[in-house]
């Protein structure tokens, strides 16, 4: 008997709610990846380029340790997305005329160059293989 027949296949399970343990998870890694981006805009305009690299280097760390520590790719994207949120927060400005991001060269790499990081460690976080040493593979 295949997996097809009767028993249905392993890939079409339906969807389960997710634990409370990881909703929590996710909302950490999101409030954390809002202080990774809030930090690095301020180490990127401070010492320049050495701090460009050092904030998109913590953004790429905070992403794929959110991706290891929940084992899948959704703990990439929720500190990207508060990321995000907090760069675009940062750079609107306020009817003061203050602001935080310059018209400078490396506040553009560190918005795109955010980003840029974001999607490829979103996309490229883990594979579909188990972890797990103890699992066969190819059967």
């Amino acid at each position: 008997m295949s997996a097809n027949q009767g028993g249905g296949s392993l890939l079409a399970q339906p969807l389960q709610r997710p634990s409370g343990l990881r909703v929590l998870a996710y909302l950490a890694l999101f409030v954390l990846g809002a202080v990774v981006g809030a930090a690095g805009a301020l180490v990127q305009a401070a010492w320049f380029p050495g701090g460009l690299l050092l904030a998109l280097v913590g953004a790429a760390g905070t992403f794929v340790g959110g991706a290891r520590a929940t084992d899948g790719r959704g703990g990439a994207v929720a500190p990207a997305a508060g990321w995000m949120v907090a760069v675009i927060l940062l750079t609107a400005s306020r009817p003061e005329g203050d602001f935080l991001f310059g018209a400078g060269v490396g506040s553009y790499l560190f918005l795109l160059g955010g980003m840029a990081v974001a999607v490829i460690c979103a996309t490229l976080g883990l594979g579909r293989q188990p972890s797990s040493p103890d699992v066969r593979l190819g059967k």
